[in-house]
Formats: C-alpha cells, sequence, structure tokens
C-alpha cells in the first residue's frame, strides 16, 4: 500500500496499490482499473480481476479515486476533470511513461474514456465495464441519480441505511453509510452533472481499441450498438443473465475478455490461450 500525491494546486493524496507480474520488462503491458462512484473502491478490482491480471504477466496499477476508499476527501473539486487529472498526475508520478490499458468500472470507465481523449498518445486500449462516455445524457442521468441520493440521504438517512443493512447485510450498509458522507460532506452530486461532455463527434475520434462489457439486463446494455457505431475500434460483449454488476459476478469471463484485450487490442487473435487463462484464473 502507498499514498501517492498526485501535486498541484488541486492536488491529493491517493491510496495505490500495484500488483506485480514479478519479472516486469520494457515489454510488460500495465494495466490502469479504475472502480465506480460514491460506494466503490479499488477492493472492487482487488478482489476480482487484478491479481489475475497480475498473474498473466500484466503490470497492474490500482487506486482509490479521489474521496472514495483511502484516499484523500476535499470538499470540492469533483467535476470528470479533476478525476482525469488524478491519473494523469498520478502516472507520472509512478513513473508510468508508455502507452497503458485502462480498464474502468462504470463511472471509472467514464474517466478512462475522458482520459483517453485527452491523451491518445498513453493510451495502448481500454475496457469498459459497464460504462459509457460523457455524453449530455450521461450529465442528466447522473443529475438526476446524485440528487436523489442527496435528497433521500438528507431526509431519511437512517431509515435508508436500515434497510440497506436489514436486505443487504452489513458490509453494504458501510459501504452506503461512507457513501452517504461523501454526499453529504462535499460537492460531488453538483461537481459530477456539471462536467465538460463529449459530442459525438469527440466520441468518434477516440482511436484506442475500445471494448464494452454489458450485462444483458443492464439498461446501459441498450446502448451497445450506438457505441460500437461511433468507435472505428470498439468492440461490445453483452452477457446474458446478469446486470450491472458484471465485474463481481463473473470476475473469470470479465477476466478473460480483458486479458484477451490487453493481449491483442482490436481483438484479432480472439481470447488468450487455455494455459495463460488458467494460470491468471487460478489467482481469483
Amino acid at each position: 500500500m502507498a499514498m501517492v500525491h498526485t501535486g498541484g494546486p488541486d492536488g491529493v493524496r491517493l491510496h495505490v496499490q500495484r500488483l506485480g507480474p514479478g519479472r516486469a520488462g520494457p515489454a510488460t503491458p500495465t494495466a490502469v482499473l479504475l472502480h465506480g462512484l460514491l460506494t466503490d473502491s479499488l477492493a472492487a478490482y482487488y478482489f476480482t480481476v487484478g491479481p489475475g491480471l497480475a498473474a498473466a504477466g500484466v503490470d497492474v496499477v490500482m487506486y482509490d479515486q479521489r474521496g472514495h476508499g483511502r484516499s484523500e476527501r476535499p470538499a470540492h473539486g469533483y467535476r470528470l476533470d479533476a478525476f482525469v487529472g488524478d491519473l494523469e498526475r498520478l502516472l507520472d508520478r509512478l513513473g508510468v511513461h508508455g502507452p497503458v490499458h485502462l480498464v474502468g468500472n462504470c463511472f471509472g470507465g467514464t474517466v478512462a474514456f475522458q482520459y483517453a481523449v485527452r491523451h491518445p498518445e498513453r493510451v495502448a486500449g481500454l475496457t469498459l465495464i459497464e460504462s459509457e462516455p460523457a455524453t449530455p445524457a450521461w450529465a442528466a442521468k447522473l443529475e438526476k441519480l446524485l440528487g436523489y441520493t442527496a435528497t433521500q440521504l438528507s431526509e431519511h438517512e437512517a431509515d435508508a441505511l436500515a434497510w440497506i443493512d436489514a436486505h443487504h447485510g452489513g458490509h453494504t450498509a458501510r459501504l452506503a453509510k461512507s457513501a452517504a458522507r461523501l454526499v453529504r460532506t462535499t460537492t460531488i452530486a453538483q461537481d459530477i452533472p456539471s462536467s465538460a461532455v463529449l459530442g459525438e463527434g469527440r466520441i468518434r475520434s477516440v482511436r484506442s481499441p475500445v471494448l464494452a462489457l454489458y450485462g444483458a439486463e443492464s439498461d446501459m446494455a441498450a446502448q451497445a450498438p450506438w457505441l460500437e457505431s461511433l468507435l472505428p475500434c470498439g468492440r461490445t460483449v453483452v452477457v446474458p443473465g446478469h446486470e450491472h454488476s458484471v465485474l463481481v459476478e463473473v470476475p473469470a469471463l470479465v477476466l478473460r475478455h480483458v486479458l484477451g484485450w490487453i493481449g491483442d487490442p482490436g481483438g484479432r487473435r480472439g481470447l488468450p490461450p487455455a494455459a495463460v487463462f488458467a494460470e491468471a484464473e487460478a489467482a481469483l
């Protein structure tokens, strides 16, 4: 575990975990794993695909995004550009200068996509898990979701947390309590919806290979054809029988697709050999 300060006037201290492949060399791929919003943290990867990627020979960087997990929680500064700036400066601080593979779950994928727009030369490939680019529709959806969350927590926090504890267990209730504190004590609910967004022209400009994974029962699966039509190097995979939580529900399947994309951005050769996947899966 390490705490890394990103520097700059809006810099924050980020909690970082790095899993090495053992013998890292110049040709070793680096994957940066970005988690989702409010209740999420780097633990979502540490207990799913992170160890498997490292076992397969990938240099894995995971970190808690600002305001989340063990990272610093400033009162202000939660527009999307701030999260992208954190990623940019963190890689500089870690001495990671070559193109990286970005893997983003939910909001983490939105951060990853925005980073690819800003720094195409630093991205070898993208894997978006139940995620989407920052568009006007995305901003409107986040405004509604975060606004509802803020209202519910301000008026019914105790009742909401008690219901979550009773129906989903103590661990989920603790995550919800942390999310409630984040929404209550910061401007995140106001900042994220007011972030700069992308038009279709900017989305089309992304030349990095993009793999997008969606649960078939998720609301987001409907946008798979739209996203694939915009991206010249894009491919989508829809997982039958699953909703939003595909990362934690079917980590072995997600790992196989991520490994395939890292080894072959663009998916020209298909999934990795069974022997490579078996070694990675054993680390799950």
